[in-house]
Formats: C-alpha cells, structure tokens, sequence
C-alpha cells in the first residue's frame, strides 16, 4: 500500500503546482519511478470520471478510513481499469472493496450515458493529438553509432517507413541526426538497449536545444547546461562534444532529488564530459576562473503531460504562472550573455505562449547585457533552416528576428509544443572591448550589493547602539 500513498503525495504536489508532471515524478525513487509514472498519468487520464464515480457511490461519505480523494482515485482507478489492486490487505483496501460492487456499476453507468464503447473512450481527449506523434527514439552516441542501431531493429523486424503505418515501422529523421522515429505506441521501457544507456526516450523538439546550439566536437570549448535535470538535453550535448574529457560540460540542478535524477542519467548515458554541478545556476559567478572559459550555455525543459491537470486550464491562474514564468526564464538569459567568453546561448521552453517565447527573446535583446555584449539573434541559416514554423512576426521587431525563432506545434509538426531560439555574441572590433564592459558591469553589480550590505550592517549597528543608550 506504501506504493500507492507515494503516488497519492505526487498527485497532491500537482494540485498544490509544485511542478510539472515530470518534475515532480523525477523525484519519485528510482526503484518506483516508472510504475508512478504509469499510474499517475492513467489515473489523471480518466480523473473526472474516477471522481464521478467516486461521488456517485458516496465512498468517501461512507468510509472514514479514507482520508484522501487522490488516494482514492488511484486505488479505483486500478479496480476498475487495471487488474486490481497491487497491495495486500488493509483496512484501506477493504474499505474499498466493500463498495466494489457499486463502484462498478456506477462506471458502467457512467459508460452507457457517454455512449462509450471502450473504456478508453472515457479517457480525456484533450490533447487526442499525441496519438500522432510518434515515439522518438535517439541514438546515444556515446555508446555506438546510429548504423548500428539501424541495423539492431532491422534484424527485430522493423523496417524503414512511415512510423505511423505499422508497429513495425521506424524512420530516420529529417532534421536530427541520431533521432529514430517509432510508431507511438510501442514501447521500450522495458527494452534491454534502453535500460543499458544505449537509446534515449526523448521527443523531437526536446534534441532542438542541444542540436542549435551545436557545441563542435573537434574544438575547445567548454558549456554549460543551466536546467539540466533529468538529462536528456545534457547526455545530447555529451554526445555532440565527442564525450571527450577535455572539453568539459557542466550540468547545474539546484534540487537535490532532481539532482540524484541527473547523476543516474549521465552514468547510464557514459557521459565522461560531464560534470554535475549542485547549485543554482543563478548564484553561479559569470567571473569564476572555473566558469570564465564557457562559450555555450543551453537552457529548456520539456514536458508533454500537463495537458491533464485540470487546474492549469483556468485562465487568470494560467496567466501568473506563465508572467512568473517568464520572468524567470529572462533573468536566465540576462546571466548567461554574463559570461566573457560565451559566444552562443540556446534558449527553449516547453510552451506554446507567447509570453514565455516572442516576449522573453525581445526583452532579452533589449537588456542591456544584450547591448554591452553585443549579443543578437542567430539568422535562419543558422537555426533549423528547413523547420517551416518560425516565430509569430506580430511579437517580434523585424521578420527576420521573427524568422531567427523556431517554434513548434503538436497541430502539425510531429512533435510536442516547443520553442527555440539562439542568441550569438557579434564580433565587437574593439579587441575584447565588450568582454571588457561586462567585466566591469559584473564588478560594479559585485560593488553595490557588497555596500548595500555593510551599510544595512551599520544601520542595524547604530539602531542597537541607540536602544543600549
């Protein structure tokens, strides 16, 4: 039963907006990760029915014991859509089975009033487009080569075509080297090349981030991942660099669940390059000798379930959350064009809004970071040039800037909601001059904070002093 009051805490983290599905199961322990995954994003699937039912047979008027509606929901929705429930008993799951008939018999209810052939009929539908999103699947270069993957699934039967025709059927993809495209309801969790590192399960647009900002394996140079948890984006860029340990990567995550997440996932990815770094990315010195010789910084997060979170639909609660949302991704960028000899930064969201894309990137290019930097927009040439859907002309100061954007759509792209950009430092002729500048500007923000507190310090001196007197 103790598996399923952990499900019951993430479910409760969702409704208090914690964070995002995926966040929140990436702190779930390893051991339990995926099985929570599974029942937590069932479960939030046919929610509204569950709790139709769950009213309708009056069970938590009726049974005491039952102290939480998501515990409930989890325990019915495996009563009745899986094969029961996986505990041993308790006065909690008696408390259930006593209501087992007329839980019953109100879904069935339920069934005949929609019209619902299937059980699966019942599901929400919101987002019914990811049905036509294949699985994509990504090589991991550090540990073979996409020719051979090729050839391991075409001795399993697959063979090159639309994944979208057949079980059988996989694709290369277009625009992502080392991206495999599945037809979406095959499964590799249980896969022997994912468990051992070898294929990573991640969308489309999630590869856009490291692919832009394309960090040269045959070059010196040294990156940063600002967001890096779980590490996906992370064991990308790993692989683009040639794992090679003398360009070193760092993978900052603040949290300390998230971070464990992250570690596993390098170490099953065999990232040799990388170096997990617990700390906000924030609080990170642009100036730090260690820091100082980063020329790429990536930044983005995705995830494709919180379509199910009934919550997130209301509109004003939306709007706040997308507002400080934003504000937070632009004071991301504004530290990353800190750095002196960071030349390229990637920045992506998981969001279709305005707000968190079009608006972040033009307020970014008008800080004076941006400025003193000189910091602008990548052409299209040199973002995902054959991505057809670029970014809203509307919001933007220029087409051009507008066609800098990459945006993506679950409408009629393949791939989950996404949005990228990249932002490069022009050549400023003064011989390092706008390094130079933002050296300064870091020392003078470095100067004021530290007088601000010393004379905070001496005010609450004086005002002890006089009390004493």
């Amino acid at each position: 039963m103790n598996f399923y009051f952990e499900a019951a805490k993430v479910l409760d983290k969702l409704d208090s907006k914690k964070g995002s599905i995926k966040s929140i199961i990436a702190t779930v322990a390893e051991k339990d990760r995926r099985r929570t995954a599974a029942l937590v994003i069932e479960t939030l699937k046919y929610r509204p029915v569950l709790n139709e039912v769950i009213d309708a047979a009056k069970l938590l008027k009726e049974e005491r014991k039952i102290t939480s509606r998501n515990l409930a929901l989890l325990l019915i929705h495996d009563l009745l859509l899986a094969n029961g429930i996986q505990a041993g008993d308790g006065p909690v799951k008696q408390a259930i089975l006593r209501h087992k008939t007329r839980l019953h018999s109100e879904f069935t209810r339920i069934k005949i009033k929609r019209g619902a052939k299937t059980n699966a009929e019942l599901a929400q539908t919101d987002d019914s487009r990811a049905a036509q999103i294949p699985r994509y699947v990504r090589v991991n270069r550090n540990c073979w080569t996409t020719e051979e993957a090729v050839e391991t699934f075409a001795s399993r039967g697959y063979e090159l075509a639309d994944p979208l025709s057949s079980n059988k059927a996989f694709a290369k993809d277009e625009h992502i080297p080392d991206l495999l495209a599945f037809h979406p309801q095959v499964q590799f969790v249980e896969d022997a090349l994912y468990k051992e590192g070898k294929i990573i399960l991640q969308d489309k647009a999630s590869c856009f981030p490291a692919h832009v900002l394309a960090p040269p394996a045959d070059e010196g140079c040294h990156v940063i991942d600002a967001t890096a948890a779980p590490g996906n984006k992370t064991s990308h860029l790993s692989a683009l660099m040639g794992n090679k340990g003398r360009y070193k990567l760092y993978a900052f995550e603040r949290d300390r669940k998230r971070f464990s997440t992250l570690k596993m996932m390098l170490a099953k990815a065999r990232c040799k390059n990388v170096e997990a770094v617990k700390a906000d990315f924030l609080t990170t010195s642009p100036t730090d000798e260690k820091y100082s010789k980063v020329t790429h910084i990536g930044s983005g997060i995705v995830n494709r379930m919180d379509h199910l979170l009934e919550s997130d639909t209301q509109e004003d609660e939306g709007q706040d959350r997308l507002a400080k949302l934003a504000a937070f991704q632009l004071m991301m960028i504004r530290h990353a064009m800190k750095f002196p000899s960071v030349k390229r930064i990637v920045y992506s969201t998981c969001s279709i809004h305005a707000i968190e894309n079009e608006r972040v990137v033009r307020q970014a290019l008008e800080t004076p970071e941006a400025t003193d930097g000189h910091f602008a927009l990548a052409p299209l040439a040199d973002v995902l040039p054959t991505w057809r859907r670029r970014g809203l002309v509307e919001e933007m100061n220029s087409l051009d800037d507008a066609q800098s954007l990459v945006r993506c759509s679950p409408d009629g792209d393949a791939t989950n909601g996404f949005f990228v950009c990249l932002f490069v430092r022009k050549h400023d002729g003064g011989g390092g001059a706008a390094a130079v500048k933002q050296k300064r500007r870091i020392d003078d923000e470095t100067t004021n904070t530290t007088r601000k507190k010393r004379s905070k310090h001496r005010r609450k001196e004086a005002s002890g002093a006089g009390e004493s007197s």
